[in-house]
């Protein structure tokens, strides 16, 4: 890639809390990725749309209200139907691990939980958006 990786941070629904987004938005600027962040409460209507018009590679979820299987999925749904489906989707917050496998067969490339070091973030998206 000639320009530097470009992931839209978003919080879905209706979390009120944004601290562990901010952490990850934080350390994927210092790895040297254009980092959008939409703030609280998004709609999933509202991150497409953001997506779309920021030309981001990836978008990154951060969920705490257990609205994790409803949401997430709702997101790559929208950018399918916006023909962008070709951006990555990535998941993080406290999301069961029983929920995970659904979530990655919903088209959520993966999926970090409370704990993971944010270079397993960074690497995982350095290696999987597409170029």
């Amino acid at each position: 890639m000639d320009r530097p990786i470009r992931v839209l941070v978003a919080k879905p629904g209706l979390d009120g809390h944004d601290r562990g987004a901010k952490v990850v938005a934080r350390a994927l600027r210092d790895a040297g990725m254009e980092v959008i962040y939409t703030g609280l409460r998004q709609t999933p209507e509202q991150i497409v749309s953001a997506a779309i018009q920021e030309d981001v590679d990836c978008v990154a979820l951060s969920i705490l209200s257990g609205a994790h299987n409803t949401l997430l999925p709702k997101v790559v749904e929208l950018l399918k139907a916006e023909n962008a489906d070709d951006i990555l989707v990535v998941g993080g917050g406290v999301i069961p691990d029983e929920d995970i496998p659904f979530l990655k067969e919903s088209g959520i490339s993966q999926v970090f939980t409370p704990g993971t070091p944010t270079k397993d973030t960074i690497n995982f998206i350095e290696n999987n958006v597409r170029n």
